[in-house]
């Protein structure tokens, strides 16, 4: 269950997340880490950061480890993950 503090992280970032349009953070160029999903004027992919995060590391750890992160590029990160995640559960199964 949540406490009062972590639910209201939660809506923050639920609300964050719903206004964020990603596109303006996350790029595919070929080339660049094989035309992998990148934070912008990075070479630090998608998978990175959710790899970073499902590790356990924090969002201030992450920040703190790569300085040409900002908060909104992990946002966005996860806005891009969720709407991949609608548009994959949206494709009909495979039987």
């Amino acid at each position: 269950m949540f406490t009062r503090i972590g639910f209201a992280v939660f809506l923050t970032l639920a609300y964050a997340l719903s206004i964020m349009n990603w596109q303006d953070y996350i790029s595919i160029t070929p080339g660049v880490r094989s035309g992998k999903p990148c934070v912008k004027g990075t070479r630090i992919t998608v998978s990175d950061v959710l790899e970073y995060l499902a590790g356990g590391m924090d969002e201030q750890a992450i920040l703190a480890d790569f300085p040409e992160l900002r908060r909104e590029h992990i946002q966005a990160v996860l806005g891009f993950a969720a709407e991949r995640e609608r548009r994959l559960s949206a494709l009909p199964a495979v039987s």
